[in-house]
């Protein structure tokens, strides 16, 4: 069920337009316009950018493994993943789903 810290990066770094960046002491994975996940020194937890509603999707669907993040990052969206259990087919949803969060807006055509 657990995966690993190798494989977290590999499936962040698939997604289109992702980096990898440092974070303070996380690893960060980001789009050209923010940070959708950052992968904790130990390798055994994630931290997902989620709005409200996705975390609580994921809190609820899957408690085991998700929780909000303390703090205030945690009422904004911020979720916790705990890789240990989670399986990687939900991490890939999750992930999916904070990458389109922090995907770049698309352009409006200019009108005239």
């Amino acid at each position: 069920m657990a995966v690993d810290a190798a494989r977290v990066r590999e499936m962040a770094l698939a997604l289109p337009e992702a980096s990898e960046a440092p974070h303070v002491d996380r690893k960060a994975f980001r789009t050209p316009r923010k940070i959708f996940a950052t992968l904790g020194p130990s390798g055994l937890d994630l931290n997902l950018m989620f709005d409200p509603d996705l975390r609580d999707f994921y809190c609820e669907q899957v408690p085991e493994a998700f929780a909000p993040v303390p703090g205030g990052w945690g009422r904004m969206g911020a979720t916790r993943c705990d890789l240990t259990v989670v399986d990687e087919a939900t991490l890939a949803s999750a992930l999916q789903a904070a990458h389109r969060l922090a995907a770049p807006k698309p352009k409006r055509p200019r009108k005239g």
